[in-house]
């Protein structure tokens, strides 16, 4: 699977190399029931590859300069099953030790679940490190400096901290109820998850591993994003149709954006002036241009989902929960201007040049 995945990818690693100063924007898909990760040159639209047997992975995480990718699996195994889960044929104890990480005795909470969060070499696709965490994961996140990664276990109210470092599993940490997504302060200093249980916002102190204060987030907030200067916090509150925006400094809720239906997907434009959100409820993609409050709305469906914002493309990509494919749309006019099929379903989309 691996060799595949390798065969795919070195000639373009190659022509990479050959075709100068330019460098190609990637675009990682992760297709859910799909069980893969498809790869697409932003450019282009066109596959370059796809990464495989990552069992219903719907948490992706990158960052520009971190040489891995985080996928969560949303499938949970029984406790017993865990330790044998990534041990091929012919590979030895050590060998699977080096590759598979379990935490130490007392690290997860009593009883819980089992998932693995596979640790991807961004480069290459290859598996650098399997960990063991406690129950089904929803969504990642990777620290901007690459220092950690946390991962959201909605049946668990909580979420595992990773050390990339050490690549092991650091500290599991009690949220809210139902925490879904999750992402990192500027500094990698916070982490801010949804709870969508109790309609709060967790801040969790990495350093100290604990929750520092919980901030009100309307009905039951679900995707989250952080302005760029770092001090707004954006979170969709799905079912009441709104985004809220939060002031970090005080925790309060400053303005609220009336969309409309069912809410799911959320990115900021590149400048950070333009809140994108994806309306599955009443098929509609809504740009919120949050200096003056205004919105822009078009047509798109059916269902769309997860969405993200393509750096240096001057796209957006939209993928949909009902049919297999991710749109590519122009934020200026919130057209589709092409389709991209996938397997599955598209999930939270990472960018890396």
């Amino acid at each position: 699977m691996l060799n595949t995945v390798r065969r795919t990818l070195a000639p373009l690693a190659l022509l990479a190399g050959l075709t100068g100063a330019a460098q190609a924007v990637t675009v990682f898909i992760p297709e859910g029931s799909g069980n893969e990760i498809l790869r697409v040159d932003a450019a282009t639209g066109e596959v370059i590859g796809r990464i495989e047997g990552l069992e219903a992975v719907h948490g992706l995480a990158g960052a520009t300069g971190v040489p891995y990718l985080i996928a969560g699996s949303y499938a949970e195994i029984a406790v017993d099953e865990a330790a044998s889960v990534s041990k091929p044929e012919g590979v030895t104890e050590d060998e699977h030790a080096e590759h598979h990480a379990k935490p130490v005795a007392g690290a997860m909470p009593k009883d819980a679940g089992r998932s693995i969060l596979t640790v991807l070499d961004a480069a290459s696709g290859s598996v650098v490190r399997r960990i063991e965490v406690p129950g089904a994961v929803h969504h990642t996140a990777v620290s901007p400096e690459g220092r950690f990664s946390a991962a959201t276990h909605p049946s668990g109210d909580g979420i595992s901290l990773i050390d990339l470092e050490t690549l092991s599993f650091k500290a599991f940490i009690p949220t809210g109820s139902m925490p879904n997504y999750a992402v990192f302060s500027r500094d990698g200093g916070a982490i801010y998850v949804s709870n969508t249980g109790n309609g709060t916002v967790s801040e969790i102190d990495v350093a100290n591993g604990i929750v520092r204060r919980n901030l009100l987030a309307g009905e039951a907030p679900e995707h989250i994003v952080l302005s760029r200067d770092g001090a707004t916090l954006y979170a969709v509150d799905a079912d009441a149709g709104k985004v809220h925006e939060i002031a970090l400094s005080s925790g309060a809720i400053v303005r609220s954006f009336e969309v409309g239906g069912e809410l799911h997907g959320m990115d900021l434009s590149e400048d950070g002036a333009t809140l994108f959100v994806s309306g599955k409820g009443e098929n509609k993609l809504v740009a919120i241009e949050l200096g003056s409050g205004s919105m822009r709305t078009a047509p798109l469906g059916p269902a769309p989902y997860h969405l993200t914002t393509i750096s240096g493309t001057g796209k957006i990509y939209v993928s949909s929960r009902d049919e297999p494919k991710v749109w590519v749309v122009d934020p200026a006019t919130l057209a589709a201007t092409a389709e991209i099929p996938v397997e599955g379903e598209g999930h939270q989309m990472v960018v890396l040049p």
